[in-house]
C-alpha cells in the first residue's frame, strides 16, 4: 500500500511539474519568441496610449465611429470578464423583444440608410466581444459616419475596402473589418470639424 501510495504521488508530482510548469512555461517562451504582439494580447497604442485590443469589442456609441454588434457579456455587455452569449433560443420572447429594440436604434442612428440591415448589427456574437463587423454593417452606418465627419459616403466606403480582410485562408468566415482599427484609421483620416485645424 506504502509503494503504491508513493508511486503515485511520484507520479502526480511530475505530471504536476510537467503539464502545470514546463509546457505552459514553453509554451508562452516560445509565443512571446515567435507572435509577440499576439501573445501580449495584440494591443493598440494611439500616441503613447492603449486604446484597446484587436481580439475585443469594445462599445462605441458615437455617430462619429462605427458601432460594433451588440453584446450580451455582462450587465451593460462588452463585459471582458464575463465574455458569452446571451444563450436564448430564436422563440424566446426576451430575445425577440431585444432584436426588435436593435433593429428600431439601428434605424434610428442610421437614417440615411433604408436597405435591410445586416444581421450581425442585431444579433450578438458567442462571446459579446467579436470585434469584427461584416462590411455590409460597415457600408450600412458609413453615412451617418459621413455626414458627422463632414466627408463624402464614398470616401468611407474607400476606408471601409482599404481596411477589409477576406476569408481566413480563402475558405473560413466572410469577409469582415476590425471595429477598432477602423475607428482609429477613421479619426486619422477624417478628423472631427471641431478638431480640424486651420
Amino acid at each position: 500500500m506504502r509503494k503504491q501510495l508513493s508511486q503515485a504521488f511520484r507520479f502526480t508530482l511530475l505530471m504536476t511539474v510537467l503539464t502545470g510548469l514546463i509546457y505552459p512555461g514553453v509554451v508562452t517562451g516560445l509565443c512571446q519568441l515567435l507572435f509577440p504582439w499576439r501573445a501580449s494580447g495584440s494591443l493598440l497604442e494611439v500616441n503613447g496610449q492603449i486604446v484597446g485590443s484587436t481580439l475585443l469589442g469594445q462599445n462605441f456609441s458615437q455617430p462619429e465611429y462605427f458601432h460594433p454588434r451588440p453584446s450580451a457579456a455582462g450587465k451593460d455587455g462588452y463585459d471582458a470578464t464575463e465574455s458569452g452569449g446571451s444563450n436564448l433560443g430564436p422563440t424566446n420572447q426576451a430575445l425577440i423583444d431585444r432584436v426588435k429594440a436593435d433593429v428600431a436604434k439601428f434605424r434610428a442612428d442610421n437614417p440615411g440608410y433604408q436597405g435591410p440591415i445586416p444581421a450581425d448589427m442585431v444579433t450578438s456574437s458567442a462571446s459579446g466581444l467579436d470585434p469584427d463587423i461584416s462590411l455590409a454593417s460597415a457600408f450600412a452606418q458609413a453615412p451617418r459616419i459621413a455626414q458627422a465627419r463632414g466627408t463624402s459616403i464614398e470616401e468611407v466606403n474607400q476606408l471601409i475596402q482599404a481596411h477589409s480582410r477576406g476569408r481566413r485562408w480563402g475558405f473560413l468566415g466572410e469577409p469582415r473589418v476590425n471595429v477598432l482599427l477602423l475607428n482609429i484609421h477613421l479619426n486619422a483620416k477624417f478628423p472631427l470639424p471641431s478638431k480640424k485645424t486651420s
